[in-house]
């Protein structure tokens, strides 16, 4: 039985030794999946400011856009008041009958 017992250690030892070497990774694995990584998180940055460029690009035109349209608003402001003005004036006139 010690037999039996020695050699049930040893392919027990052997079996955990094998099954704690296979869960490593090597160095040139990790290098491998990283290289891949970097390559998308580079991509990824890349397209994200090509974004943001198009979003401030955008917000530029709709700043000019909307300092455009308030300047369109005075206008109109400033003619309506003379068209009233001229309404009021013909308002008061006679007519030539």
């Amino acid at each position: 039985m010690p037999l039996l017992s020695k050699s049930i250690a040893t392919v027990a030892m052997t079996v955990v030794a094998g099954l704690s070497l296979s869960g490593c990774a090597t160095e040139d694995y990790v290098d491998k999946h990283i290289a891949v990584v970097n390559d998308r998180v580079s991509a990824l940055e890349a397209r994200v400011a090509q974004v943001d460029q198009s979003a401030q690009a955008a917000n530029a035109a709709a700043q000019a856009a909307g300092g455009a349209a308030q300047q369109a608003n005075q206008r109109i402001d400033q003619l309506t008041s003379r068209v009233d003005m001229i309404e009021q004036q013909m308002a008061r006139k006679k007519p030539r009958n």
